[in-house]
């Protein structure tokens, strides 16, 4: 039995502000623990290696798997389905199995519409992998299996009961990065974030918050599963013995809980880990003395959630914090030596007016940030907001279901997209043209070896990070 993977890359017209390819850990995660069962397995990363459709096929044809997953996303739904279809034309033989967020949320309409598509995995995929492998093999019946949807012999779909969460995430064998041959960077809107070997880790899963554009709250099921300190070194000295030095955090909430950060920051210190990392937090729940640790313990980089300036707008996104926290989250973070600071805001809100825009896009110029991430609000679907739009009549459900939708292209009240696309370009050239912000940037590069080591990446590729701002909010 070989069950093959495919992180699929971006269909063509994806909504993807930034297009970024991180190291594909749910897929990695799922593969390690079936190759622990004695289960032959494969990973390709479309999206990194460069793949037209035609090498994936060509790729699939020569791993010649009994079990094809791809890991789907909105943004790559429509690729996904070209995949499948081919793969399916080529050998009528294989199970071709969708996973990740887009499937476990769209896992009917999916089965509807490709028919070269037989398995849904619906949330977590580590277990129901392995037993999926197993029944399939044994030829046994699919319905013993928690967590899939799927056709039967008549083509009724039938959908399992929900698999139970992993509790114990410390249970699960660190991903196995090897078995994907790709060396990853990261960017922000083309700019080029780390300058050693870099990989990225989970130090927990899920998220309790309830914000209105996310859709983790319901596929982790509000619930948030820290990893120990303990295994969390483990995996990083055994990834720094692979000779990795740069590291990102990619936990939908890093910082929840600041007692553990400083923990895992301590014991960092005390094992004389001289590694290099990234993580998000939230803008309430660590003060300078949390950010001090994180300093001290390598973090390089921080990202920051902040949003709006409009306290009316951050409660219709349900974030909890005010504009207040924002400032001074920035103002600690850089007080206590973080590098560079990146805050994420999100415009196109429903009713949001156009002052209520420029005051968020003024809002980053304001704060003490150095990398602001503009986005336009999207509902993904299984998101609050999907949901709440879709009840609404603002939303064609089964219209956009697959591709997603950018809020103000379909919602009236909204400032038109084209319009906010000019604005967030305007606003971004002037962050970076601003001479006084151009002259604090260069004091901070001349005592940072990190910041100089960015800007030596970066130099000749300036062109391109321009083009790809452009291209980011769909202006010029």
């Amino acid at each position: 039995m070989k069950f093959s993977f495919i992180q699929p890359g971006l269909s063509e017209g994806a909504l993807e502000m930034c297009p970024n390819a991180w190291p594909p850990l749910g897929l990695l995660y799922c593969a390690t623990v079936l190759s622990s069962e004695g289960i032959e397995v494969s990973v390709l990363d479309q999206k990194a290696k460069g793949f037209s459709t035609r090498q994936v096929l060509s790729w699939a044809k020569k791993e010649d798997p009994n079990i094809l997953g791809l890991s789907v996303l909105g943004s790559s739904s429509k690729e996904a389905g070209k995949i499948a279809r081919m793969v399916k034309e080529d050998n009528p033989n294989i199970w071709i199995v969708f996973g990740n967020y887009h499937p476990t949320f769209n896992a009917e309409r999916i089965l509807r519409k490709y028919s070269h598509v037989d398995i849904i995995v619906r949330g977590e995929g580590e277990y129901t992998s392995v037993e999926l492998a197993r029944c399939l093999q044994r030829k046994e019946n699919l319905r013993k299996i928690q967590g899939i949807t799927y056709k039967d012999k008549n083509g009724r779909i039938i959908a399992t009961p929900e698999r139970p969460l992993i509790n114990n995430v410390d249970s699960l064998p660190f991903p196995n990065r090897r078995l994907v041959d790709c060396e990853y960077v990261s960017r922000i809107f083309g700019i080029t974030t780390v300058t050693k070997k870099f990989t990225s880790l989970l130090s927990s899963r899920g998220c309790p918050f309830q914000c209105s554009f996310c859709a983790c709250q319901k596929f982790a099921r509000g619930r948030w599963r820290p990893r120990s300190v303990e295994n969390i070194i483990e995996e990083l000295e055994y990834l720094c013995s692979e000779g990795y030095q740069q590291f990102l955090f990619v936990d939908d909430n890093f910082t929840i809980n600041p007692q553990r950060v400083v923990k895992l920051c301590r014991t960092l210190r005390k094992r004389g880990m001289e590694i290099e990392w990234f993580c998000d937090s939230r803008v309430d729940n660590c003060g300078f003395e949390t950010f001090k640790e994180i300093v001290r313990a390598g973090c390089k980089t921080l990202y920051f959630g902040m949003e709006s300036a409009n306290q009316r707008i951050l409660d219709y996104y349900k974030k909890n914090i005010t504009p207040e926290q924002s400032k001074k989250a920035a103002r600690n973070a850089r007080k206590a030596g973080v590098d560079v600071i990146v805050g994420s805001f999100i415009v196109g809100a429903p009713n949001e007016t156009r002052e209520e825009v420029k005051k968020t896009l003024q809002f980053a110029q304001q704060t003490d940030i150095d990398v602001p991430s503009f986005n336009i609000l999207c509902a993904p679907v299984g998101s609050p907001l999907w949901i709440e739009l879709v009840a609404k009549g603002l939303i064609d459900e089964d219209r956009y279901w697959e591709e997603g939708v950018f809020v103000p292209k379909v919602v009236s009240t909204a400032v038109p997209f084209e319009e906010i696309s000019e604005m967030i370009y305007k606003h971004f050239r002037a962050f970076y043209l601003n001479p006084k912000r151009l002259f604090s940037e260069g004091v901070k590069m001349f005592s940072s070896s990190f910041r100089l080591g960015l800007i030596f990446n970066n130099l000749g590729h300036l062109g391109q990070i321009i083009k790809t701002v452009k291209r980011g909010v769909q202006f010029k």
